[in-house]
């Protein structure tokens, strides 16, 4: 037997109606806060993403040569190819750029911010999560604070995974091998681990670039309250998303519900048009982990609303089932729903069906509604039968489906 792939996965019709459903909510709230759809392609050229994360990367990308010996790769990300596309064919088009794009992802194993934040909230919040938890945070700040504690390059690249992941008791023995005072040990976890904006102004030095950062966040924080309408949302300083072109303001957004791999979305401003050749632009943006929330969802016990077929004929005998052909094909035509039994099932067998794919009306067709030129049409909701001459069906089916 052939074997799925390591990496990828099979969706049946049940799963890609999840999916279809949390897709279009997400694009559909993408377009109300103006946004418009982008597409790059499913590989690059591997340079790509080594030039943004480094020959380290290599060993979780699917990368191979071409027939003309170029090293390709299946995008394991998709900020550097749209970088790539930006540069090279929307530079010039009029700022500011509001773009999406969703798409497959291949791995081996200041009021403008604060509307990506809120769209990014609202686009979770619409697909049905109840219960998510947005955390706001600043690595200009944290490089700010870094500065303060005289840490080198290699000890900020050292201790950043260990914030990421809030490892407060590692943290402190870096910094304690860092030569660090124990007391400003201190003062740092609690800087990281404080919701309070008041205690990290307290705690940053009082210099420029901290004293604006500061300001933005007030601003942020205020405008998601006043005019987004969020208000479960923290301050958090132990986010961190990759300093090396991450830089001002990010955040993440959690799911509680699924324990240890909670987090379903993260994003920011970031610096990396210069390094893929355009001029440097303001950026920021966010991805969100399609898989997982669909996860949590289902943990939240969403009830994802059912793809129904409108009509299902069944025709009751073998004569009758080129006049149901006809019909579902002028249904078709009309946008209706519609699919038919080409088994010949029994009358149970198809009603069952007819429920298990949710239909909404059955049409039966035999020996009485050919010689009357009519069809018996059930509710499936209710179980009402009524007799209807065909001619009238299409306007009938209109007006139960509210189709103009």
């Amino acid at each position: 037997m052939y074997q799925i792939p390591r990496g990828t996965r099979d969706f049946t019709p049940d799963e890609m109606g999840k999916r279809r459903y949390v897709e279009n909510v997400m694009k559909n709230t993408f377009k109300t806060f103006g946004y418009r759809e982008v597409q790059t392609p499913t590989f690059e050229h591997l340079e790509l993403f080594t030039a943004k994360s480094g020959d380290a990367v290599i060993d979780e990308l699917y990368s191979f040569q071409d027939k003309g010996g170029r090293d390709l790769a299946l995008r394991p990300e998709l900020t550097a190819p749209v970088m790539r596309f930006y540069v090279d064919k929307l530079q010039m088009e009029p700022k500011p750029l509001k773009l999406f794009y969703l798409g497959n992802c291949y791995r081996y194993d200041r009021p403008q911010k604060a509307e990506l934040i809120a769209l990014a909230y609202h686009i979770l919040r619409n697909v049905g999560l109840k219960n998510i938890n947005l955390k706001i945070g600043n690595l200009n700040i944290l490089s700010v604070v870094f500065d303060k504690l005289k840490l080198t390059q290699d000890q900020k690249r050292h201790i950043t995974p260990l914030i990421d992941k809030s490892m407060f008791g590692d943290i402190s023995l870096a910094l304690k091998d860092f030569n660090v005072p124990e007391i400003e040990i201190q003062e740092f976890l609690s800087f990281l681990q404080t919701g309070s904006i008041q205690e990290i102004t307290d705690y940053v030095p009082d210099n420029d670039e901290a004293l604006n950062e500061l300001n933005t966040m007030k601003q942020i924080s205020v405008l998601l309250k006043t005019s987004f309408g969020i208000e479960n949302f923290q301050i958090s300083m132990g986010i961190v998303r990759g300093l090396d072109y991450y830089k001002g303001p990010v955040f993440e957004i959690e799911a509680p519900c699924l324990g240890a791999e909670k987090q379903l979305c993260g994003g920011g401003a970031y610096e990396l048009i210069s390094l893929f050749g355009g001029r440097e632009s303001p950026t920021s943006g966010f991805a969100i982990g399609f898989d997982r929330t669909i996860v949590a969802l289902e943990t939240e016990e969403f009830n994802f609303p059912r793809s129904e077929i409108d009509v299902y004929i069944i025709p009751v005998q073998k004569e009758c089932m080129k006049k149901g052909l006809d019909i579902a094909q002028q249904l078709r035509k009309n946008n209706i729903k519609t699919d038919i039994d080409l088994l010949n099932r029994g009358m149970g067998k198809c009603l069952k069906y007819a429920s298990t794919i949710s239909a909404k009306f059955v049409f039966i067709l035999g020996e009485r509604e050919l010689k009357e030129d009519s069809i018996t049409i059930r509710n499936m909701e209710n179980g009402q039968q009524e007799l209807l001459k065909i001619n009238d069906v299409i306007s009938w089916i209109k007006a139960q489906l509210n189709i103009i």
